[in-house]
């Protein structure tokens, strides 16, 4: 099986805090895989180790055999990384066409030729690729609407388009089911497994164990920035020291 992402001893320290700590683990290619662990056991960290935010303080982080760690954040995008995020960032007075549009910044070898007029002809390429997602994800009555009108699941699902636009060969989700309720969860599962079929990668982070259950082939389980589980859902969720970092030492025995 062609591993995507291959994560080899990565560390990061703050201040001499080490919050990730000889981390490895690997992402098939075509599969989806879920981050967990306790708050604060480093899950949101290793996204932004991985997409470029933060520096890496040692370790390899490989995307399809290369080495990505010393790629600014906004040339891993061109390496076929994408993210969304907790927080939802859109515009809210904008348009879902013009949060769209906005979002293609990272394909400019400028980013303010995104205001440009002629990036908004209504025959771009640009605006014509937004509408044909919308389409096929069930939001295309949407388009003209102002993001800051439109129901939280919905913005939820617009976010992801605006994230998958650059065509990602991985896309890392961060808690993409937080404060949806049943029916928007299961608006977004389909969401997801559209993008599967397509091809595209996940990474994610959840604390809804159903919702993972029902996606993820692989969990790896963080405690305290290290790797405390790694395997298919049944096989961890019966795991000790799972238990005793989510439950504690006396709760899990």
């Amino acid at each position: 099986m062609t591993m995507l992402l291959s994560i080899q001893s990565l560390c990061k320290t703050f201040g001499g805090l080490e919050v990730v700590r000889d981390l490895s683990f690997d992402v098939p290619d075509g599969t989806a895989t879920a981050l967990i662990g306790p708050n604060g056991a480093g899950k949101t960290t290793v996204f932004n180790l991985i997409s470029g935010v933060y520096p890496v303080t040692s370790g390899s982080i490989r995307m399809c055999g290369v080495d990505i760690v010393d790629l600014p954040s906004r040339h891993r995008i061109g390496r076929g990384i994408a993210r969304s995020f907790q927080n939802i960032r859109l515009i809210p007075r904008l348009s879902v066409i013009d949060n769209l549009l906005i979002g293609q910044h990272v394909k400019l070898k400028r980013p303010l030729d995104v205001l440009r007029p002629f990036r908004f002809a209504r025959d771009h390429e640009w605006i014509r690729a937004a509408k044909a997602e919308l389409s096929a994800f069930g939001l295309s009555q949407y388009d003209d609407e102002p993001v800051g009108l439109l129901p939280y699941g919905v913005r939820k699902r617009v976010d992801l388009i605006r994230a998958t636009l650059s065509s990602p060969s991985l896309l890392m989700l961060d808690e993409p089911a937080a404060g949806l309720n049943a029916s928007e969860t299961r608006e977004l599962h389909r969401h997801l497994d559209i993008l599967r079929e397509r091809g595209t990668t996940l990474l994610i982070i959840e604390h809804d164990m159903h919702f993972i259950r029902s996606i993820c082939e692989q969990i790896v389980v963080l405690n305290f920035g290290c790797k405390i589980a790694e395997g298919p859902f049944d096989q961890v969720r019966t795991d000790q020291q799972v238990s005793e970092a989510y439950l504690g030492t006396e709760r899990a025995t």
